[in-house]
């Protein structure tokens, strides 16, 4: 049974969990305020990565790869929890764009390679800016923002957590 990770330091219950938390304004929501942030990075990586020619989900893909070049689609799939019928197309268009190749790998037909491009490995020096332009955009400090990320990927787990036993 996996445990429950909670923030240090948290001694007051969580305002709008009773019965009365549906009355509450949505700005009062947690999970709104995410939604809402999420929206905001969407729009934000949008406008860095359109010089690039690349969406968001290809960028994830082309930053493992920049990170470890040749991955198995599975692998890649996997670190980003996308599923194969949503990842294949995709890379199929990062291939076409010549930025990756696909290789069946020779001992087991079945398993798919992914490798950057000379393209794509030039693509990164043009990539190298986008998680500074993110932190600054974010108008947070360091320590505001790695406290910020322990706090969400606490709150992912958790949330994954209680998802599996439901």
């Amino acid at each position: 049974m996996s445990e429950r990770t909670e923030n240090k330091g948290a001694s007051k219950p969580l305002k709008n969990t009773g019965p009365d938390a549906l009355g509450g304004d949505l700005d009062d929501f947690l999970c709104f305020a995410v939604y809402e942030a999420n929206l905001a990075f969407n729009h934000l990586y949008r406008s860095l990565l359109e010089e690039l020619g690349l969406t968001y989900p290809q960028y994830l893909v082309m930053t493992l790869l920049w990170r470890r070049n040749e991955r198995t689609v599975k692998d890649i799939g996997d670190a980003l929890s996308l599923e194969y019928n949503t990842l294949t197309p995709m890379i199929k268009r990062l291939e076409a764009m010549e930025l990756v190749s696909r290789v069946r790998d020779l001992e087991d037909q079945r398993v798919v390679n992914v490798c950057l491009t000379a393209k794509g490995n030039a693509l990164r020096e043009k990539a190298a800016a986008v998680p500074q332009c993110v932190a600054e955009a974010s108008g947070l400090s360091e320590q505001a923002f790695e406290d910020l990320k322990s706090a969400l990927d606490t709150l992912r787990s958790n949330l994954k957590s209680t998802g599996d036993r439901t």
